[in-house]
Formats: C-alpha cells, sequence, structure tokens
C-alpha cells in the first residue's frame, strides 16, 4: 500500500508522514524530492526550474516507487506536493494503473495557518542569526509565493481526500489517515514537549539550501 501525502509548502506532509512511520512498524518514507534535488542540481543555474516538469522525475518516481512497492512488505509514504493534473496523472495515476492500492491525502488549511507554519518551521530565527536575515528562507519564500496556487488546486475533487489540519495536530492528523486508510497505528506517547522536539528535529534535517 502507499500512502501518498499532498498539500501546500508547509502544510505539514512531511511531519505527518514521519508520525505515521514512527507509528506503523514496517512501513518507509520515499521522498521523490531527493531525486528531484539531485536531478535539478545536474542542470547549470540558469536552466533550474521546476523539477516536476523533467519527464525523467516523474517517470523516475514512477520507477522507483513500483519496484518499492513490488518488494517491501510494509506501507511506502510519500510526502510530496503535486498539484498540475497531468503530473498527478503521471504519478500518482500510473501507480494506480500498475495495480497498487494508491491512497492519496491533500493536507488542506486556510492561508494564515500556512504561513504560521512556514515562519515557525526549521528553526528560522536561528537561521537568521546564524548566517544573516535572509538564510535559509529561501525555499520559505519560495513556498509563499505558490501557496495560493496550492490551495486553490488541491481543493478540486481530483486532490481527495481532502483533511483540513487547521484545529488537528500532526498525530491526529496521522491517526485520521490511518483510519481512512484502514491501518493501525500504536499509539501516540509522549506530552507536547517532546513532540514538539520531535517535530523539530525532523524539520531540522529537511531544511533545504538549494
Amino acid at each position: 500500500m502507499l500512502l501518498w501525502i499532498n498539500g501546500p509548502f508547509g502544510g505539514g506532509k512531511t511531519q505527518t508522514a514521519h508520525e505515521i512511520q514512527r507509528r506503523l512498524p514496517g512501513s518507509v518514507i520515499c521522498d521523490p524530492e531527493h531525486a528531484g534535488f539531485g536531478l535539478r542540481r545536474m542542470l547549470p543555474p540558469e536552466l533550474r526550474g521546476d523539477f516536476q516538469d523533467l519527464a525523467s522525475w516523474r517517470q523516475g518516481v514512477v520507477e522507483v516507487l513500483d519496484l518499492t512497492l513490488a518488494r517491501h512488505e510494509g506501507v511506502v509514504i510519500v510526502p510530496m506536493t503535486v498539484t498540475d493534473p497531468d503530473c498527478f496523472a503521471e504519478t500518482v495515476g500510473r501507480l494506480r494503473e500498475l495495480g497498487h492500492p494508491v491512497h492519496h491525502f491533500s493536507l488542506l488549511a486556510e492561508r494564515e495557518t500556512v504561513l504560521r507554519r512556514l515562519r515557525e518551521r526549521g528553526f528560522g530565527q536561528v537561521l537568521r542569526y546564524a548566517g544573516g536575515k535572509g538564510a535559509g528562507l529561501g525555499r520559505e519564500t519560495w513556498a509563499v509565493r505558490r501557496l495560493d496556487h496550492c490551495l486553490e488546486r488541491l481543493r478540486e475533487p481530483e486532490f481527495a481526500e481532502h483533511l483540513w489540519t487547521d484545529h488537528s495536530t500532526v498525530p491526529k492528523t496521522a491517526d485520521r489517515i490511518a483510519v481512512l486508510a484502514g491501518l493501525t497505528l500504536t499509539p501516540h506517547r509522549g506530552g507536547a514537549l517532546r513532540t514538539r522536539i520531535r517535530q523539530a528535529k525532523v524539520g531540522v534535517r529537511h531544511i533545504r539550501f538549494d
């Protein structure tokens, strides 16, 4: 089974994916961004754009996930923003055509909620002090520019199932996904502080500077 967790940049995809993976024995996370940024770095700076426009990325994602789903016994979790219908058809749709059970979820929230999360994530304040006012914030700036487009597109029926997360914590969102996918997670343990520390570690590991 594949869980594809979609949503705007800063919408909680990665945190939710890691929460599910932590509480679902045998599950793995396969992040298509790794392939995308690798392909992007191969290009000279003037040719670098959205890696989802590259057919090699779309085809490569399907090939790798097809192989993983065929040979890995546990659930495969994919945190990835996809808002273009054609790209969605060539990735999520293609995996379904290959016979894999794919559960797709779009994590949605009001614009101000996502903006607040973008400001809070990745120790932005620490980065500003350590490397200058704009250090590490390029991706957040890009995410803000794309926010309205993402929220508008992902509300469309083709990107269901829709999960509104404004008033939901990451553990509760993970629980909702598990129920809808027919999975059973181990109980969420640890208080609010421990949860925030765990999520901060995930955020730091996923800070990108390119």
